[in-house]
């Protein structure tokens, strides 16, 4: 059985990334930085406590292990996280004690999928966006990600590392600070009114189920080794679309207020992913309509 470690595993993505894993017949393997609190991913074989900072431990961890993947989730991933310090310490220092301890003691390596993000390009350039978009970060947590790809540019030739770069995707559990749960959330409790910024700006939204997937057949893929590769739906969906269809999957309609805080008036309206090359590397990756996500979203149910 091939064995896979996550780091982050506890976090909004690492537990779809152990449940896809888990159902494909991998051993999953977790790191969190500190014992975990309540429900533990029941597709997850073990989870090791381990800093990113603590080398020592996170070799001795490998060796133990012997994973023939290692999928790099673990980070500080809230864009207006306001601790730059830490955002610096976990995206790129944690990648970069992570990289140096696979490279002093991972055998059998045939994967290492690191996530940056989307955020790298920036918000200045109109349209669709493959991956030779020049990078424009805007905030602590853009300018991490691309370091963190430079970064990794120092191991190429000597890991098999595959850079994602997902844009924006949610699903249920992803926590309230971010824009789509924040309104299913309102939409829930049936609000009645929610303060959010440009209403017209449309932006690349996927389902986390399909990045998951997505990861795991990049992960499978030897043609992937050392390539960059955008994460995305290749479509832009405005927030008045998604408040829309919120409305028409509750029934309930709320009072929308454009908060001046919210508001960044150097966005441009329309920015999207190209899924070119990530269709040319894995195929075609069965699509989940945006309406679809939020009506998971809104009419969840909790298991007790």
């Amino acid at each position: 059985m091939r064995k896979v470690l996550i780091t982050g595993v506890t976090g909004f993505t690492g537990r779809y990334m152990a449940e896809e894993l888990a159902g494909r017949g991998y051993e999953v393997h977790g790191l969190s930085y500190r014992q975990p609190v309540g429900t533990l991913p029941t597709a997850v074989s073990a989870i090791h406590c381990c800093s990113l900072n603590d080398a020592e431990t996170l070799r001795t961890l490998l060796i133990e292990i012997r994973p023939t993947y290692v999928v790099h989730l673990a980070a500080v991933s809230f864009v207006a996280h306001t601790d730059a310090d830490a955002i610096y310490q976990a995206n790129l220092l944690g990648t970069r004690h992570l990289l140096e301890a696979l490279r002093a003691s991972a055998i059998g390596l045939e994967g290492v999928l690191l996530a940056s993000s989307a955020n790298v390009y920036g918000n200045t350039t109109e349209g669709v966006l493959d991956e030779s978009a020049p990078f424009a970060p805007a905030n602590d947590y853009a300018v991490s990600k691309a370091a963190m790809e430079f970064l990794a540019r120092l191991y190429h030739g000597r890991l098999p590392l595959i850079i994602s770069r997902p844009f924006n995707y949610t699903g249920v559990g992803q926590a309230e600070q971010f824009l789509i749960p924040k309104i299913v959330a309102h939409t829930r409790r049936r609000a009645d009114v929610i303060e959010l910024g440009n209403l017209d700006i449309a932006r690349d939204f996927c389902d986390v189920r399909q990045v998951v997937q997505a990861y795991r057949r990049l992960l499978e893929s030897p043609d992937a080794i050392g390539e960059t590769v955008n994460i995305c739906s290749g479509s832009a969906y405005t927030l008045e679309y998604v408040l829309e269809q919120a409305a028409a999957i509750s029934g309930h309609r709320m009072e929308v207020r454009v908060n001046p805080a919210f508001v960044r008036s150097a966005d441009v309206k329309n920015l999207f992913g190209s899924r070119a090359k990530l269709d040319s590397l894995i195929g075609d990756l069965p699509r989940i309509e945006l309406r679809d996500t939020l009506r998971w979203m809104i009419e969840y149910q909790p298991a007790h």
